[in-house]
């Protein structure tokens, strides 16, 4: 099996790592050791939010969170958006290195633009891989009935 899956509807394009897992608001999450979870924004979230403008996160290391808790926020080009918990268990470390380079978010945004790590047990409504490229399909297919057009 390979280790992405391109997809591609209308004009948005990504490549999906098929070892992740998505929630459905569209973020990714990799167990990198037995329930620690790096955690990102798809390529699909950060293309509604637009160019970050800022962000920050609300808990500190170790800090206790649940499923939906509001963690911090995010302001794009295009929206203001709170940062949700997809993890029961707790807030080990924000990624630093996005203060010093925040454009990776956009260029690498399966690996070193991950957002946040946590311990503990991920939201229980995720996808895996396949479920998330049907569940893309039919939010796509909702925008263009709607005439969304993306600029």
């Amino acid at each position: 099996m390979s280790e992405h899956i391109s997809y591609k509807k209308s004009r948005f394009f990504t490549r999906l790592p098929t070892k992740y897992i998505y929630t459905p608001s569209h973020f990714w999450m990799y167990e990198q050791e037995d329930k620690q979870w790096r955690i990102g924004y798809t390529k699909f979230a950060l293309r509604m939010l637009g160019d970050i403008v800022e962000y920050d996160f609300s808990m500190q290391e170790n800090a206790q969170i649940n499923i939906g808790k509001v963690i911090g926020w995010i302001e794009g080009f295009k929206a203001v958006s709170d940062l949700f918990s997809v993890v029961d268990g707790s807030f080990i470390k924000r990624n630093t290195d996005l203060d010093e380079d925040p454009s990776v978010i956009y260029s690498d945004p399966y690996n070193r633009g991950w957002l946040y790590l946590a311990n503990g047990k991920p939201d229980a409504n995720h996808f895996d891989v396949h479920q998330y490229i049907e569940f893309l399909d039919k939010i796509i297919n909702k925008m263009l009935e709607e005439g969304y057009e993306d600029e």
